[in-house]
């Protein structure tokens, strides 16, 4: 055989053989992907058949791409992406003041500019008196005006004695109050603090027979001679407070009645006008009111 023709024979039985080892790697890989087809659909029923397990799936997938994510983020130096928590607006206590009633709404708008805080909080806040005051058969006023003398809307503040949040409700001695929130930690959720303090309020109105002497109840005055004055302001910024509920234009620098330390003097001193009936609206003095120490045992 002359060597041309044996390189030509050559050559096609290469051929021949890379042709049918083509063939057969097409024909492996025709049966894998159809195997692996079939395991894909086969997996996706049974998935389908359990939800438990398709959530457990999509939550762990999603886990693993916010990972990722975040891993990314910090990687470029972006904190807020990476601390990205889009849930969070709903642990804030604030509500679009155009939602509300307009007497809810002039109220919330009296209470922003008079206290210097933002309308949004002060509106959910007004919306939750409402709520509450119609379930506990309380005036929505009484209980903006019992926040605004013992906190001016302060959800952190804190008394000397202890009573702590916007109502102002000794936490120690109410704790058992605190546990349908989750504890005690609850009395600096706003909302929480008002319906503790609502219950609070309630109760003291029920023990001493009348609102007058259930605020003296509230402050931890029940015991003393006197309140300092508390009932009278309380009951003085609810009288405004419903003025402004009545569409009444009330100037915010209207002043409070300020809680003083009682002198006892032989003459009854000459009754005074209301604040909230004032023609005018004056500027208030600076005035140091003297705040009660509360009876732990009465709040």
């Amino acid at each position: 055989m002359t060597a041309p023709r044996l390189l030509s024979s050559l050559l096609e039985s290469c051929g021949v053989f890379l042709r049918d080892v083509g063939h057969g790697l097409l024909d492996v890989s025709h049966n894998g992907l159809a195997l692996l087809g079939l395991a894909v659909a086969a997996a996706g029923m049974f998935v389908a058949g359990h939800p438990d397990m398709r959530q457990q799936m999509e939550v762990s997938t999603l886990g693993w791409l916010q990972e990722r994510h975040e891993a990314r983020a910090e990687r470029d130096g972006n904190l807020l992406v990476a601390l990205a928590e889009p849930v969070a607006v709903n642990r804030a206590t604030a509500a679009d003041p155009r939602a509300l009633t307009r007497p809810q709404a002039a109220v919330a708008g009296w209470l922003s500019r008079r206290y210097k805080v933002a309308p949004e909080p002060v509106s959910r806040l007004v919306q939750e008196a409402w709520t509450l005051g119609q379930r506990a058969q309380l005036d929505p006023t009484l209980i903006l005006a019992i926040m605004a003398v013992e906190s001016s809307f302060n959800p952190f503040a804190q008394s000397p004695v202890g009573a702590q949040g916007l109502m102002q409700v000794m936490t120690r001695v109410h704790d058992d109050k605190y546990e349908a929130f989750g504890g005690q930690h609850a009395a600096f959720d706003p909302v929480t603090n008002l319906r503790v303090g609502v219950q609070v309020l309630k109760e003291c109105i029920a023990r001493a027979g009348s609102l007058e002497g259930g605020l003296r109840y509230y402050v931890g005055a029940a015991n003393l001679p006197d309140d300092g004055g508390y009932a009278a302001k309380v009951l003085g910024e609810q009288a405004n407070l419903r003025l402004v509920a009545s569409g009444r234009q009330l100037a915010v620098t209207v002043p409070q009645a300020p809680l003083v330390v009682p002198v006892r003097s032989p003459e009854p001193s000459a009754p005074q006008a209301p604040v909230a009936d004032q023609t005018v609206d004056p500027v208030p003095q600076a005035v140091a009111p003297v705040r009660l120490e509360r009876v732990a045992l009465l709040r």
